[in-house]
């Protein structure tokens, strides 16, 4: 039994409708599929400023800066308060505190040493001032005993023989002692004068430990000589180097913080030899300070070293590169030494150059190549390069404005 066919599809004008219709949807697609979207990420490349410019990290250093160190006039030093790194201080404001404990008892018994070195001054002049009267009291009885011995010599002419003789015996005799006693008065008062220079000298060397006791306590306490900042030194303290902090010994000498001077600072980088000969002195640097977002800075090269030298915090095999000095031309509160930077230099400027990011560029077979979106199929297009500059590359050959460019590898996608 044959099925039948209805009677609207077998009029003329119906199936004319319907090979319309079909013809329609197959144009359609036809156009839609020519127009389709790109599969990657793609960028339009428009002619423009090619800047180009060398990148690379600096760090704020002072040049001038003071050194805030721990007394040298005393021990072992105990840290009771100490500022913290980055506080802002006045001329007088208290940086480091340390414990006067030791150093209050040191000077008590050195006072207590040079006021009993003082009293055994006084004793010994005073026992000097009696031995001498004592002596001198002796030469003067035996000066008389002399001249009475001498009269009675001189009687010898009315005298028996033996009165006499005895008589010039004891002149002998007076005139020894007298002598003796002499002596003995510039003996003792040698002896008496060395005891008490010996006494004075004593006094002196605890007067001295005294004064100097006294200074070490008046520095036990270090106060800021002038408006800054202060940044605390790192030290070597097994295992690490680090900045002191309370209740940490210090030794004398050893550096506690320095007080840079923020009215005259620098920036110190380090730069490849490749770029070392892109870079000259006076070339305008852009400055953009990771702590202060907010602002851009402004400064010019100011020095660059003739010789490499190695630099031990790039990782091994450690790399020689050059020393490289900003001067800022612009002065902020907010600046302090130690803040790290972006720099840019800008080295030159190509008005009305095609660039693309880096990212559109891509290696095939030993060249560059970019892919251009045709409207249905990416392009592969064979581009010379005239430089690059961080991110971007300028074109010298090999795609015009307007073209639309891959910014990944359509190809590796597929």
């Amino acid at each position: 039994m044959m099925t039948r066919i209805p009677q609207l599809w077998t009029e003329p004008r119906t199936r004319i409708i319907v090979v319309v219709l079909l013809a329609s949807g197959v144009l359609f697609g036809a156009v839609r599929y020519t127009r389709r979207s790109p599969s990657v990420p793609t960028l339009v490349v428009r002619r423009g400023d090619f800047i180009d410019s060398l990148q690379f990290r600096g760090e704020v250093k002072a040049l001038k800066s003071l050194t805030i160190v721990a007394p040298a006039e005393a021990g072992d030093f105990q840290i009771l308060k100490i500022a913290a790194d980055g506080t802002p201080v006045k001329p007088g404001d208290i940086v480091v505190e340390f414990d006067k404990t030791k150093t209050q008892q040191d000077l008590a018994q050195y006072r207590s040493t040079l006021k009993s070195a003082q009293a055994e001054i006084d004793q010994a002049r005073a026992q000097a001032q009696l031995t001498e009267e004592e002596d001198l009291t002796a030469v003067l009885k035996a000066r008389y005993d002399g001249e009475a011995a001498k009269l009675d010599a001189s009687k010898g002419e009315v005298v028996s023989r033996i009165e006499g003789a005895e008589a010039n015996l004891k002149v002998a005799d007076a005139e020894q002692k007298l002598h003796e006693l002499e002596e003995k008065l510039k003996s003792d008062g040698a002896a008496s004068q060395a005891t008490i220079r010996s006494k004075i000298q004593s006094s002196q060397k605890a007067a001295y430990d005294v004064q100097r006791t006294e200074r070490a306590l008046a520095k036990m306490t270090l106060q800021a000589p002038l408006a800054g900042v202060i940044s605390l030194v790192s030290v070597w303290r097994p295992p690490v180097f680090a900045p002191f902090k309370a209740g940490d010994r210090a030794w004398p000498g050893a550096p506690i913080a320095e007080l840079p001077d923020v009215s005259a600072l620098q920036i110190s980088a380090r730069v490849e030899e490749a770029e070392r000969g892109r870079l000259a002195p006076h070339q305008i640097v852009t400055v953009h300070m990771d702590a202060i977002a907010d602002r851009e800075f402004t400064g010019r090269v100011e020095q660059i070293s003739n010789i490499a030298t190695t630099d031990f915090s790039g990782g091994w095999p450690f790399p020689r590169n050059f020393d490289l000095t900003l001067r800022l031309e612009q002065t902020d509160a907010r600046l302090k030494p130690g803040m790290t930077a972006q720099l840019t230099v800008l080295v030159d400027k190509v008005a009305n150059a095609l660039t693309i990011p880096a990212q559109a560029s891509f290696q095939k077979s030993g060249q560059t190549v970019a892919y251009v979106w045709t409207g249905s199929k990416f392009q592969e297009r064979v581009i010379e390069i005239g430089r690059r500059s961080g991110d971007r590359i300028l074109v010298v050959k090999g795609l015009r404005p307007d073209d639309q460019v891959a910014l990944t590898d359509p190809i590796a996608k597929e």
